[in-house]
């Protein structure tokens, strides 16, 4: 019994001390989990060791066990027998909510048996757990909006700061680490920390206000949802200049008079000045030659100022008659102007019946002149008008001659005039010989005295050299333009001594000279610089025009009565039907301080007036069209144009298509007889000098037809017209046809043309009733 006794103690010995030994893990762990993930990657991996083993259960690991409050982790066994376990969360994970734990955790071993009575426990470890961040969130500007102001004319390290966060929970993540400006071409930079800087200096007149836009990239590049706007205002620091001014001023023609800056006032920036100089300069020089003229005919000009008559063209536009400047290259100019451009090559031999056979002591040359400097260091003489001899010799008579930028007149005399050293050559230097711009050049000789005008100022010759007088002889002479005519001398004739440059409106008056109010009228601007209310003007004010009132110089000691005074200032053009396109305004000033010389810079100003297009006349010509008369009318002279009429029209609106009369000037018309030319001392045409009484007209009459000239009224014109006379002496006339047609300005603007037909009655036979007297005609179409 107690044998048996003994054997049942020992086999509960051994059974309850059969689970010798705990469980062992590593004291301490690290652990790492990726948020919205469940595993956990633990340092060193998580397995537990028992001595015990390979006892079944003893030395098997049934479970870990992790305390801690709120610990969102569970551990399971994966395998018993190894004791390799896994740390897992059993609730989602958030670093933004929690970026590490920290735990207890302990293995159980399974004990003596399949109850786990008896089982183990390990010491506790320690188990730290960090949470990985995964870039869920964009950066987020602090506000939308910013605002920064920077004084123009500096460049700052930092105007402004923006601030973006981002909500992630890592340093990788939640940390800012670049900014962007997306707006292009804006001149501004941005650095890593948001500080916004201009890279060069700003102008307030320039641009007042910039607005930008910058976006933020967090350290894993995540850009920002929505962009910052930023506004930079630029804030003007007061520098001394013209305010109040615009840089376009649009004049409508037929306006008159137009202030350009009436609101002008120059900022001194309260310095005490103690006197302001302005010059304001109207730039014309593109337009046409020099500024806006009158562009009808040369004769119809001379006609219009009052010049003497029995000037004679040499450049006129090339037809029948005047073919020889057929050859020349023309300059199509503008609204009509007639220009001839000389390159080295091109020359015209005058006909002599075109020529002035003798030139008197007093005689005017005149010419429209663009020049340029001579090529080469010498350059060779560049003839203007050259009468020279024909044949046999080399004489030059007289001629107008441009040598190394000198404006030269010959003027050779024969021995019938006089056998003594006389006056023979006159040389002026002169700037706007070679400037390349357009000048009108007259020279009025009253031997042995010879004045030139430039632009209607007058200028003594620097040089007056003598010679003998030429030998009479019967050798005929030739006048030419361009170049000199050599016809002796030289085994061919020639043309030497060439002009490079542009010649307008040459002509030769003999027998008179040009007064200089003719000469001032013909070259006269029809645009330049004016004053409105000229008589409110401030007394302290000084100012003067230079003669083309193309440059107004104003002067005065109080500030205000200067900026009243430029306010006044304005551009006029009196032509009725003006050059349209740009002319350029510059301003300078210059500002004197008490004490001082100059105290303060302006900087000059530019601005433009633009000189609108102006309504297209149109010309109309109406009256009778055909005319039935007996060969008796015919033969003492027949009124052709008796109810004609000339009027004009413009259409103001374009979209309503009404059209407004308007007046305006003609400067010819011309009546041309069609089909063969009338027959010499049997048909001709005839207008009384009486017609032209009172009006600024003159005519030539040919077999061709008759050409009335001058600037004058259309009623004038119409007046005129209606007393021309046809008269025929021929038996048996077949019709005979005229037709009438008028220009403006030189042909910019033209009539239509209006046709009239005259037949001829052969024959009439005459019946008489009582109390009654018929006519009857017949007449008989050929």
């Amino acid at each position: 019994m107690m044998m048996m006794m003994l054997m049942i103690i020992i086999i509960i010995y051994d059974f309850i001390f059969l689970n010798k030994h705990k469980p062992w893990i590593e004291t301490s762990y690290r652990g790492l989990i990726t948020e919205n993930t469940d595993e956990v990657l633990l340092d060193p991996p998580l397995v537990a060791l028992d001595k015990d083993a390979p006892v079944p259960y003893a030395g098997e690991i049934c479970a870990f066990r992790v305390y801690g409050l709120d610990a969102p982790f569970e551990a399971v066994v994966l395998n018993r027998t190894s004791g390799e376990g896994q740390l897992r969360a059993h609730r989602p994970i958030d670093c933004e909510h929690q970026r590490e734990y920290t735990f207890i955790i302990q293995a159980h071993d399974c004990g003596g048996g399949p109850g786990g009575t008896g089982g183990k426990r390990s010491h506790k470890a320690v188990v730290h757990v960090q949470v990985g961040d995964v870039n869920e969130f964009s950066p987020v500007f602090s506000s939308l909006e910013y605002s920064g102001s920077v004084l123009e004319g500096r460049v700052y390290d930092s105007i402004l700061q923006v601030q973006a966060t981002d909500e992630d929970c890592s340093p990788q993540y939640s940390q800012i680490c670049n900014y962007q400006i997306t707006t292009e071409d804006t001149p501004f930079a941005i650095d890593r920390n948001g500080n916004i800087r201009n890279t060069e200096s700003l102008s307030f007149d320039t641009q007042p206000h910039y607005e930008i836009s910058v976006t933020a990239f967090d350290c894993g590049q995540k850009k920002a949802k929505h962009s910052a706007t930023v506004h930079i205002h630029v804030k003007p620091i007061c520098k001394p200049g013209w305010r109040g001014w615009t840089k376009r001023v649009d004049y409508e023609p037929g306006i008159g008079s137009k202030q350009l800056f009436p609101k002008m006032h120059l900022e001194t920036c309260e310095g005490a000045v103690s006197s302001v100089q302005t010059t304001v300069e109207l730039q014309t020089r593109h337009i046409g030659k020099g500024c806006d003229r009158e562009t009808y005919s040369e004769k119809s000009l001379q006609k219009l100022c009052g010049a003497s008559s029995g000037s004679t063209d040499l450049l006129p536009a090339p037809s029948a008659a005047f073919n020889w400047t057929a050859s020349l290259m023309t300059d199509g100019g503008r609204d009509s102007d007639l220009i001839y451009r000389f390159d080295g090559r091109q020359a015209a031999n005058i006909p002599d019946w075109i020529t002035p056979q003798n030139l008197t002591d007093q005689f005017t040359i005149a010419t429209w002149m663009k020049h340029g400097p001579s090529p080469g260091l010498r350059g060779e003489k560049e003839t203007l008008l050259c009468n020279s001899d024909k044949t046999e010799m080399n004489r030059h008579h007289y001629s107008l001659y441009v040598h190394n930028c000198r404006l030269v007149f010959l003027l050779r005399r024969d021995f019938t005039q006089g056998d003594s050293f006389r006056p023979a050559e006159f040389h002026w230097k002169l700037e706007q010989i070679c400037d390349k711009e357009w000048h009108y050049y007259v020279i009025n000789v009253e031997f042995p005295v010879v004045a030139l005008y430039v632009d209607g100022v007058t200028y003594d010759p620097y040089l007056v050299t003598d010679d003998w007088p030429i030998h009479s002889s019967q050798i005929d002479v030739q006048l030419t333009v361009g170049a000199c005519w050599q016809g002796g001398e030289v085994s061919k004739a020639r043309f030497t001594q060439h002009f490079r440059g542009s010649l307008s409106g040459l002509t030769l008056r003999p027998g008179k000279i040009e007064s200089q109010k003719v000469i001032s009228c013909l070259q006269a601007c029809k645009e330049g610089l004016d004053i409105t209310s000229l008589e409110s003007m401030d007394k302290g004010i000084k100012f003067h025009f230079n003669p083309a009132q193309s440059v107004l110089v104003m002067e005065g000691e109080d500030l205000e009565q200067v900026n009243t005074a430029l306010r006044k200032v304005s551009y006029i053009n009196s032509r009725q039907f003006p050059t349209p396109g740009t002319r350029r305004i510059h301003i300078s000033t210059t500002v004197q301080c008490f004490g001082e010389d100059v105290c303060i810079s302006i900087p000059d100003i530019e601005a433009i007036v633009m000189v609108m297009q102006p309504s297209e006349p149109r010309i109309t010509i109406t009256g009778a069209e055909q005319l039935n008369m007996p060969a008796s009318d015919l033969a003492l002279g027949l009124l052709l144009f008796r109810d004609l009429h000339i009027f004009s029209t413009v259409t103001k609106n374009h979209r309503s298509g009404v059209l407004d009369e308007m007046v305006h000037n003609l400067d010819y018309c011309d009546i041309l007889v069609l089909g063969e030319e009338l027959k010499k001392g049997l048909e001709s045409l005839h207008l009384p000098r009486s017609a032209l009484l009172g009006k600024h007209l003159d005519y030539t009459n040919s077999t061709t037809g008759m050409s009335i000239y001058g600037v004058d009224s259309m009623s004038h014109y119409a007046q005129v017209i209606r007393q021309v006379r046809f008269q025929s002496l021929r038996t048996g006339m077949s019709a005979r046809s005229f037709r009438v047609s008028c220009s403006e300005l030189n042909g910019r603007y033209t009539s239509n043309q209006f046709t009239l037909q005259v037949r001829e009655i052969y024959s009439t036979v005459c019946s008489t009733f009582p109390g009654r007297s018929y006519k009857v005609y017949i007449y008989i179409k050929k």
